[in-house]
Parts: C-alpha cells; sequence; structure tokens
C-alpha cells in the first residue's frame, strides 16, 4: 500500500452504507473507496455513480476477486454476516462488518478463526465506541467521577412502518433486540466496564416469532444492573444514564449523535445540573479510520471480534429468558 490508503471495497448497496460510511470512507485521511457489490448489476451502477466510486460488480464474489482491494465493509443482513466474512477472509480481505456481528457467540469466534487463519483484521462496526463524548464518558467512569456505579438504564427505540422490513424477518436474524438493543447491551457492558452474570427479559413478539420489543435487565458480579428497552414499535428515543454514588451521567441522542457538538450532562443532586460539551465528531468516520489505521500499520482493532461474541453471550441469555417468560438467566463465564 504505498500510497497508505486502505482500498475498500462495500458488499451490498445497503442504506446504512450509502448514509453513513461511505461518505466517512470517502472523509477518510488513510482510506479509499474502490469499489461497491450488489446481486443487482444495475443497482450497483447506480449506487457507484451516486457515490462516485470507480468500480462496480454485479455480484459480491466478482468484487473479493479484485486484487486492488484490501478490505471490505459488510452491511448485508445479520444472517448473511458469517459467510460473506468467511468468503472475504478466504480472499485475504480484511472485514469491518456491521453489527451485531453473527446471530451468536459461537459464529463470531468461528469468523474470529477465520480471520485468525487468512491473517486478516475483522472488527464489529459499532461506531458510537468512536465518537469523543463516549471516550469522555469512559474516561470519567474510570477516573471515579460518580462514585461506585450502581445503575445504568439505557433505551434505543424506534417505529417501523413497514411489516415488510427485513428487520422484521426471522430468517435474516430480525428483531429488536438484534437491530436496536444490542446497542444497549454493548454500552451497558462498556460501561460497567465488566461482563454481566445473569440476564433477565420480557418481549413483545409477533406472528413471525421475532421481537418487535424487548426490556431488559443485566446483573453484574457487583451488584450492578443495567436495565434498558429496545423496539421497532415505538417514537424514536436513544439515551442512556449512568448512576453512582456521587452522581449521574446523562447521555442523550447516545449513539447517533450526528457531528455537531454533543452535551454530557451531570446531576448531582442538590449540586444541581451541569453540562460538558464535547466537540463533535463524525463516528462513522473515526470508525474507518481507526480500522484502516490498524490494518496499514498491523496493530490491532481497538475492539476485536471476541469482544463481538461476549456481547451475544449476553443478547443469547437474555432471548432465552424472554423466551422463558422473563426467568433469570445464567451467564457462564
Amino acid at each position: 500500500m504505498p500510497d497508505r490508503k486502505l482500498r475498500w471495497g462495500v458488499l451490498s448497496t445497503a442504506n446504512i452504507a450509502r448514509a453513513a460510511v461511505v461518505p466517512a470512507i470517502h472523509a477518510s485521511r488513510n482510506g479509499r473507496l474502490v469499489a461497491v457489490a450488489s446481486r443487482d448489476a444495475e443497482r450497483a451502477r447506480a449506487f457507484a455513480v451516486d457515490a462516485e466510486i470507480p468500480r462496480h460488480y454485479g455480484s459480491y464474489e466478482a468484487l473479493l476477486e479484485d486484487d486492488g482491494i484490501d478490505a471490505v465493509y459488510i452491511p448485508l443482513p445479520n444472517a448473511m454476516h458469517r459467510e460473506w466474512t468467511h468468503r472475504a477472509c478466504a480472499a485475504g480481505k480484511h472485514v469491518l462488518c456491521e453489527k451485531p456481528l453473527a446471530l451468536d457467540a459461537a459464529e463470531c469466534l468461528d469468523m474470529a478463526a477465520a480471520a485468525d487463519e487468512y491473517g486478516v483484521v475483522l472488527m464489529e462496526a459499532f461506531m458510537y465506541r468512536f465518537h469523543p463524548r463516549t471516550e469522555r464518558v469512559l474516561e470519567r467512569l474510570r477516573a471515579g467521577d460518580l462514585g461506585p456505579v450502581k445503575a445504568i438504564r439505557s433505551a434505543f427505540t424506534f417505529r417501523l412502518r413497514s411489516e415488510d422490513n427485513i428487520r422484521l424477518d426471522p430468517d435474516l436474524g430480525g428483531g429488536a433486540l438484534m437491530d436496536v438493543g444490542c446497542y444497549c447491551v454493548n454500552a451497558s457492558r462498556t460501561l460497567a466496564g465488566a461482563e454481566p452474570v445473569e440476564a433477565q427479559a420480557f418481549a413483545e413478539w409477533t406472528s413471525r416469532g421475532v421481537d418487535a420489543a424487548l426490556s431488559g435487565a443485566l446483573r453484574f458480579e457487583d451488584g450492578l444492573v443495567a436495565r434498558f428497552d429496545c423496539a421497532l414499535t415505538l417514537e424514536r428515543r436513544e439515551v442512556y444514564e449512568v448512576a453512582g454514588t456521587d452522581g449521574t451521567l446523562l447521555v442523550e441522542s447516545s449513539f447517533l449523535p450526528g457531528k455537531a457538538d454533543t452535551p454530557i450532562r451531570t446531576l448531582t443532586g442538590r449540586a444541581g445540573e451541569s453540562v460538558e460539551t464535547v466537540p463533535g465528531a463524525d463516528e462513522y468516520q473515526r470508525m474507518v479510520e481507526h480500522f484502516a489505521g490498524a490494518v496499514l500499520d498491523g496493530t490491532s482493532v481497538r475492539y476485536g471480534p471476541e469482544e463481538a461474541a461476549r456481547n451475544m453471550r449476553a443478547i443469547e441469555a437474555l432471548y432465552a429468558s424472554a423466551r422463558a417468560g422473563g426467568r433469570p438467566v445464567e451467564l457462564r463465564a
């Protein structure tokens, strides 16, 4: 890579690629977008023209055969992540794959093994972790600003208008927990700095057996409980709060804050409220730059696929509890 830029391809013309990740790669300082693929050749051509991408392919296989591509971004439906990550790894491509990385923890570890076998980098695309505000919140928590953390609450909901949406398709790994609840689970674990030991959940199921809404709780070894709710049936809510003995941090628009300056609100009882403003940033651009930097420099990504497997273990336990009518489920180490 003589120009020190990672050459990217995109497997799919999904909306998340068009709206967020493609512009982020274009804007990145260490990446260059060179190709896009779709199973529909005309769709790939139109996407490439609109997004100013030099090459386009009418199949995913053709893109993976392109020796001028170093890495691929995979925004395919959840049930397709494992197959196309395996194929990309076998083709010698590094992989940034949309969340959740796979349908369960075993699949995550299988994908991690494939990346190790072929000597490529694999990372799950939880972009919010790369926003400066998330980094600042974690810095404050690790510094003990709130005292011991005793409770975490989060929510991520939005309302689907079409019953044909792939998020409601059980064969594609749909469901509220898999689509937006996975952010709450990931944030809970990240903010706690630990892994849960018990999960409990209650769900509202569709006629096809997919969770349209789910409320859950994760209990940690030290007694901390992280509660959350997620839904594909409610108007948009996107927030988390972290409560400690000495104060509470409130973070709104927590996963998709946009590029403007963003606040962290601190509530401290009688002392009232204070606001710390974090300079705005494109979290998608920071994510793709981090990934490209790891590939180019031969270093490790901040969040590897094993971390994705730990997130999926919690999600699996939450689903097991919800299917058992809310019976608590122990998580094995």
